[in-house]
């Protein structure tokens, strides 16, 4: 048998809408209306983020005349206004304090990476990555050790470092865990050779963490001088 697959929703139901995103949203009070539920223009956006559709090719639903229910431009228009106003933030935020009051986050290590994502069509805020060679863009995340995201998603070109990247999204680590109500003294970060750096170390220091980070040779062909660096791949 075949192990099932979990898939990542595209769509979320009324009751899960109002529970979980609509408190969190800002809704306009100046300009026309909209004719159909912030629940089903939130589904329009999701599909866009699932699948990484075009606006203008999303799948709209007809009204009886045959016209489509809702613009795309008015859709982005939505996400524009919901995007620049913070509510995606509250949106993730809120997640996060929910896993945590639930106890299902821990906070003892933290794992922090990035992914490069291939753009074979082109697309905003992409570049040439030589080493996986591959145009896209990349990102940097931070979850905990059941993996969950806690710090939001850190994006730049394909062809741009990690290492210049991680202090924006330690930054959002410490903001959420400022903002849900968890310190982070003594905990754990666990980062690749790529991180290593005299900058990122002593961030982490200065937030009483402990990093974990596996030291970049460089080419040196012999040991670098000084105390050797804390690492345990376990």
């Amino acid at each position: 048998m075949k192990p099932r697959q979990i898939r990542i929703p595209a769509t979320l139901t009324e009751k899960d809408f109002n529970e979980f995103v609509f408190p969190m949203l800002t809704t306009g009070r100046r300009g026309p209306k909209s004719k159909i539920t912030n629940h089903k223009i939130f589904n329009y956006i999701l599909y866009l983020m699932h699948t990484g559709c075009q606006w203008h090719m999303l799948p709209i639903d007809k009204t009886e005349s045959g016209h489509p229910e809702i613009s795309y431009t008015r859709l982005f228009r939505h996400f524009k206004f919901w995007s620049n106003n913070g509510s995606f933030e509250r949106i993730f935020e809120s997640s996060v304090s929910r896993l945590f009051k639930k106890n299902l986050v821990d906070i003892s290590v933290f794992h922090g990476d990035g992914t490069t994502t291939a753009a074979k069509k082109g697309g905003d805020n992409i570049g040439r990555n030589g080493h996986k060679h591959m145009t896209g863009d990349k990102i940097v995340s931070i979850s905990d050790r059941n993996c969950n995201v806690i710090a939001p998603f850190v994006t730049a070109p394909g062809n741009k470092n990690e290492s210049p990247m991680f202090p924006d999204a330690f930054k959002s680590l410490k903001r959420i865990a400022k903002s849900v109500g968890f310190s982070l003294h003594g905990c754990v970060m666990s980062l690749d050779g790529v991180y290593d750096s005299k900058q990122n170390r002593k961030m982490i220091f200065n937030a009483k963490m402990t990093p974990n980070i596996n030291e970049n040779k460089r080419n040196r062909k012999a040991t670098k001088r000084g105390r050797k660096r804390f690492f345990s791949a376990s």
